[in-house]
Formats: structure tokens, sequence, C-alpha cells
């Protein structure tokens, strides 16, 4: 990896820079780490020249690109913030101060003190500047990417820190090509055994799948062409560490049959109009599964920002295929997330309107990130680390649920959980009022585990009521379990 690479990539993904100005940070930094060597054997400045060029790729302007040539300078060399600051100036030195913070997180234990710190040090930094977590993000995949020249010792202790902290992260700003790599980079250090197996038996079943999927890309292109629809068609095979916990799901059990997404299509269009004709071309020409379902995240985004529709058919010769539809502009979107919000800002700064912004590559994330700011909160409100620490992992950074109110509303929510935690979510007063709850209209009980795509509605009694202290046996999110401690608590007092 070289400063030309950098310029490259730069070049090609049309980022406005100061080549002069980068150049000198450049320089600055490899004069820094001069003499340093990694656990590769490369020269410690490939690495933050790595980190800049994935940020390119994710179309960060110059002061990210600063940001991540100088991030590990503080922390490895001589060289201070405020000497940073001088020569660089305030926003970079801001940058490089947050990513440091963030890189010191490190997982040593459920009631470690230092990690607990760290963790609500990080998430103060990602509210304060979600470029900081996008540098640590980049920081991480190059890592990841030479994981295997680091110590034995080292090694899986970084791959679950990746697994649980960091890919999750990705998922949660929207970034789920990222969140992909960085699972398929620890699954074979974390699970070396398991990784092997997959390997070997997903081998002959993906090449078959593969065959199916070609088929079916040439029928829908011609069907396309036919009917004017301007369209790529790619197929791609489920990731590994994915595949790998679908098949120990409840219900599936490593049955590979129950795997209907082994190999998928994924339809990229011009326009949303396009997206939703593709789809009546597509089910014109195959029958849809029924039990399956259509997910439309175009007239219903995730939460994350993510728009899609994902629908599953039965070909010919009845083998079912999954086909996620989207367009271009939300294609970016699904695999940048929160990195266009960087883009949406400059923008912005331009005098572009909201409106036009919205039809874009970049939308409001702003108000998508809500959460990273409870996240900064969390500990004051659950009182002990062992407690943030057990919210955090069966919250934040578990996988994750989207579920509908009757009005339309998406609602993000971790897996596992009820209409007690959907009724917080949508309002801490509507949890002052549950007296029971529907579920696709009908009644279940309270502890029941909500599924993506259901439709939820919360039977509300006409006074307010002390939340039901039985309810933090079941509840996953932290929002209901402090609200229910804290009522409960005050009613005591």
């Amino acid at each position: 990896m070289s400063y030309s690479d950098l310029l490259d990539e730069i070049k090609k993904n049309n980022i406005t820079i100061d080549e002069n100005r980068l150049k000198q940070v450049y320089d600055f930094a490899a004069a820094a780490h001069a003499g340093q060597v990694r656990d590769t054997g490369d020269a410690t400045i490939t690495h933050p020249l790595s980190v800049a060029k994935v940020l390119a790729t994710w179309h960060q302007p110059q002061p990210v690109l600063e940001a991540a040539l100088l991030h590990d300078v503080v922390e490895d060399t001589d060289h201070s913030l405020a000497e940073i600051a001088s020569l660089f100036g305030d926003e970079v030195a801001f940058l490089v101060d947050g990513v440091t913070v963030v890189g010191k997180v490190k997982l040593r234990g459920s009631t470690d003190t230092v990690f607990v710190e760290n963790l609500r040090k990080m998430f103060v930094a990602m509210a304060r500047d979600i470029r900081v977590i996008l540098i640590r993000l980049a920081d991480r995949f190059h890592n990841m990417q030479t994981l295997d020249a680091v110590p034995l010792s080292k090694q899986q202790r970084i791959a679950k820190e990746t697994i649980e902290v960091y890919a999750p992260l990705a998922e949660r700003l929207g970034m789920g090509q990222l969140k992909g790599d960085l699972e398929d980079l620890a699954f074979p250090f974390l699970y070396p055994t398991e990784h092997q197996w997959l390997m070997k038996e997903a081998k002959t079943r993906i090449r078959a799948a593969e065959k199916t999927t070609t088929k079916a890309i040439q029928s829908i292109k011609e069907l396309f062409t036919a009917n004017e629809i301007n369209a790529e068609i790619h197929g791609r095979h489920k990731r590994n560490y994915s595949l790998y916990k679908k098949l120990n799901r409840p219900g599936i059990d490593g049955d590979w049959s129950k795997i209907h997404d082994l190999v998928a299509l994924r339809i990229i269009t011009t326009t949303k109009r396009d997206c939703y004709a593709a789809l009546g071309l597509v089910h014109g020409l195959w029958q849809p599964a029924p039990t399956l379902g259509i997910s439309d995240f175009i007239a219903q985004p995730k939460p994350n920002g993510y728009q899609s529709i994902h629908t599953k058919v039965f070909d010919h010769k009845g083998n079912i295929i999954e086909i996620q539809i989207r367009t271009r502009e939300r294609h970016e979107q699904a695999e940048y997330g929160a990195a266009a919000h960087t883009l949406y800002a400059q923008a912005k700064a331009q005098g572009a309107s909201d409106e036009k912004l919205e039809g874009g590559v970049a939308f409001r994330v702003q108000e998508k990130m809500d959460w990273i700011k409870e996240l900064a909160n969390w500990q004051k409100e659950t009182g002990s680390n062992e407690d943030y620490v057990s919210s955090l992992k069966l919250d934040a950074l578990s996988e994750r649920i989207y579920v509908f109110s009757p009005h339309g509303d998406v609602y993000d929510l971790p897996q596992g959980a009820t209409p007690v935690d959907f009724a917080f979510a949508v309002h801490s007063d509507l949890g002052l009022h549950i007296q029971g709850a529907k579920v696709n209209q009908k009644i279940v009980s309270l502890n029941y585990q909500l599924k993506s795509g259901d439709l939820v509605e919360i039977i509300k009694s006409k006074a307010k009521h002390l939340p039901n202290r039985d309810w933090l046996q079941f509840v996953k999110t932290s929002k209901a379990r402090s609200k229910i401690t804290k009522l409960n608590r005050l009613d005591v007092k």
C-alpha cells in the first residue's frame, strides 16, 4: 500500500481534495511512524494509508482522510494532540482524539470498570461526531484483514471483540456490507472448527444454487428488456457467518433444506417506480412463496435507513429464490449507511435542500441515530457496570427485528423483544397504559417474543398504572428495563 494507491482511490471516487495539504499530512505521519513495523512485517505507515483508502471507498471528505492518516500518531509516537491541532487544525485533531479514545475499548469481561468506561466514552464520541466511529470501523476492518499476523494469544480476543461490538455497530449504522465483512473475517479465528465444517458443507450446495440463480438472472434480464426496465441483476451467496448463525437457529437446527437464501438475487433499478414494476414482473414470471412473505422496506424503511423490497418466489423447478429489489441510490445507502452522513452534511452546507438530499444517497442520518445518544446515558440509568454491559449486549449490539405499529411506523428492536419493549419504544407514556397486546390482530401474552414483520398493537387502559416489576424478567430493551426499575423505585420512596 502506497500513497499513490490512496490518491488513485480518491480520484476514482471523485473526492475533492487539496493534494498539497494531504501530502503534508501524509509526510508528517510517515515521519512520525518512521522505523516502526507492524506484525505483518510491513512499515507501520501502510496501516493508516490502508484505513484512509477504505474511507475513500466510502466517499469520505478530506478531514476524515487526514484524521485516518494521523489516527495512530498520538498513541504510538511522541507527537501530541496539541501539535496536530497546531499543524492541521482543530477539526482534524478532534477526530484523531476521538479515534484514540475509541481505540482503547477492549473486551476484558462484563464487569471490567475500564471496559465499561471506554464503551461509554466511545458512544459519547459517536454522539458528538459520527465520523469518529467511521474511522474506527475502517481501522478495525484493515486490522481484521491482517489478523493472521497477530500473535495467537490475541487473535481470538480481537475476533470476539469484532463480532460482539464492531460488526453490530456497523449494522446499526446501516453499513451492511461492512458488517458482513467484519463477521466473515472474524469467523475462522473465533470458531475455526465450525468454519472449516461450513466451508466443506456449503461448497457443493452453493455451486448448485448458483446454477439455479444463473438461469434465473437470464430469465429476468430477458423479461426486463422486453418491458423496458433498466436494471442491474446480480447473484450473491449468503455470508459465511450469517449462514452459520441461520443454520443454528431454533426451527432450522442444521437443516439445509430450510435455507432459502443460500444464493439470492439483487435487482438494482433506476427509480422507485421501477422497483415496483420489477416486483410485478417477477411475480408474473414466478409464483411468490406465500408463507415466506414480502417485505417492503421502501414504503416502510428500517430505522437505520435501509430501503429495499424483499420477496421469495418459486422458479419453474420449484426452487425457492430470494430476491432483493432497490434503487441504485438506496443500494449505495445500504452499502455505506452512516458514511452517507458526511455527504449529507457537506451538501447541506453547500445549500442543498432536504427534499433534494432525501432523493439521493444521503439521508437524514441524525434522525436515525438517537440510539447513540441513549447509549452514552445508559450507565446513569442502569446503575452498575454489569447491568450496563448486559443491557448493551442484549439491546444495542444484539441482532435486530423490525416491527410495525398500527399506523405503519417501523420500530427497531432487539431479537427476543416483547410487546412491553415495543410500548416503551413508542413512548414512555404508552408503557404506563399497557393492559394487553395484539400481534397480527391476535391477542398475545405480554412476554410474547416478537418477530420481524409483526404488526403490534397495545391494548390501552384508560388510567396510568405502575409498570409491573415482573416484566423485568422478560423485557429486552434498556429503555423498558430502566423505566420499569426507575418508576417502581420512585413509588417505593
